[in-house]
């Protein structure tokens, strides 16, 4: 399966990458000079085995691995003309400019769908191809704000928070890479290709899932909790004596195994805290009964007390503690791969938790350098020679 890709920043990068993981060969087309802005987006980069800086970024690195870089000039006439050639040859092409920023190019859907029948063309975009918001510009703080999720996160009387990553983004990408293979699933049914049109506010909106229905049924905006959950109490992290556990009592019967271990005596059976419901509608004053006991000893103490009896708890781990964790591990959730440039150097790099028993994904490329493989792609998929490459070098089309 061949991916064009014709994206930048996070949304799509996430997407092609996804489906680079699951085999796919993504072709990536970049500005010449610059390339994607995020191989700029320090301040950390990888390091060469000379310890030279390499070009690329952190934020780079996180999205664009197995993927091929191509750097075309696509303003210039000729560099449009050899993207749209690869187009034709393409499964699927993944854009994420302005809402009809390619088809002045002639890279749009409806330039290509007649010659490519079969191509999924899908558009990523803040707000997608229609609508009052369409022509402007969408960057994930902006959707998270616009689209809920700040007025649901944060302390109750503090500032609206964004997520510490750029989540809005990353659903956008999941979202896109589902209904891409969806649609090759359908073209594999039929042989027609179709148009995607995929939009960061839309689907910051479907994941506010029961948040968001909460509102629909109620009419009331839910207000912000922190760490605790709206619908299910304790459910929250607690001050510990060195630190804070997150305790997720999900029902009666856990509830009831928690009063044990922490000495609540009596409060399982108390008609103010013995249901989940009552326990939601009296939230503040069981709160007030449980932060003490959890603040006398240390997390440990409390995962494993919890834990043995049955009791959902966890500690907060930084991300040193995250990728020392023995689960993590386990799972095999960091990859190192080599550097694209410098096969001295080891990327370790955040594999891909999809875990397939017959087709897992795959590790094939490090993230490339900027133009990389342009004359090995035009050369394989357009049959160039080596006076059309230098040609084109010269006209500064690559």
């Amino acid at each position: 399966m061949r991916i064009l890709d014709l994206t930048r920043i996070l949304a799509g990068p996430f997407c092609t990458q996804m489906l680079g993981d699951l085999g796919a060969d993504v072709v990536k087309i970049e500005r010449p000079g610059l390339g994607d802005d995020t191989r700029h987006w320090g301040p950390n980069y990888v390091q060469s085995a000379d310890g030279v800086q390499s070009g690329e970024s952190a934020y780079f690195v996180s999205a664009n691995r197995n993927k091929r870089s191509l750097s075309i000039d696509i303003a210039h006439p000729d560099g449009a003309q050899l993207v749209r050639q690869l187009a034709l040859q393409a499964d699927v092409l993944v854009e994420n400019y302005k809402v009809g920023g390619l088809a002045k190019y002639g890279l749009s859907y409806e330039d290509l769908k007649d010659q490519n029948p079969g191509l999924v063309y899908c558009s990523i975009t803040g707000f997608g191809q229609t609508g009052p918001y369409a022509q402007h510009a969408g960057y994930d703080f902006m959707i998270q704000g616009l689209g809920g999720i700040m007025s649901l996160t944060g302390e109750p009387e503090g500032q609206p928070m964004k997520t510490g990553v750029a989540i809005a983004d990353v659903m956008c990408g999941m979202y896109a890479g589902t209904a891409i293979l969806a649609a090759l699933r359908h073209r594999d049914l039929t042989g027609q290709g179709q148009y995607i049109d995929m939009a960061l506010l839309d689907t910051q909106v479907a994941w506010l899932i029961n948040q968001g229905q909460n509102y629909l049924l109620t009419d009331t905006a839910p207000p912000r909790y922190g760490n605790a959950h709206p619908n299910i109490v304790p459910y929250q992290a607690f001050s510990a004596a060195d630190g804070h556990v997150i305790v997720a009592v999900g029902n009666d019967r856990q509830f009831r195994r928690f009063c044990d271990v922490t000495g609540l005596v009596g409060v399982a059976d108390d008609e103010r805290f013995a249901t989940n419901n009552a326990r939601v509608a009296h939230r503040e004053s069981l709160i007030a009964l449980i932060a003490p006991k959890l603040a006398a000893f240390g997390v440990d103490h409390w995962l494993e007390n919890l834990q043995v009896v049955g009791v959902p708890c966890g500690p907060v781990n930084d991300l040193a503690q995250v990728f020392d964790d023995p689960q993590v591990k386990h799972r095999e959730m960091v990859h190192d791969l080599p550097h694209a440039m410098d096969t001295r150097v080891t990327v370790r790099q955040i594999a891909s938790p999809m875990k397939l028993s017959k087709t897992p994904p795959t590790y094939r490329r490090s993230a490339p350098g900027l133009g990389q493989h342009t004359d090995e792609v035009l050369v394989e998929m357009l049959g160039l020679s080596l006076s059309d490459l230098t040609a084109l070098k010269e006209k500064g089309v690559i």
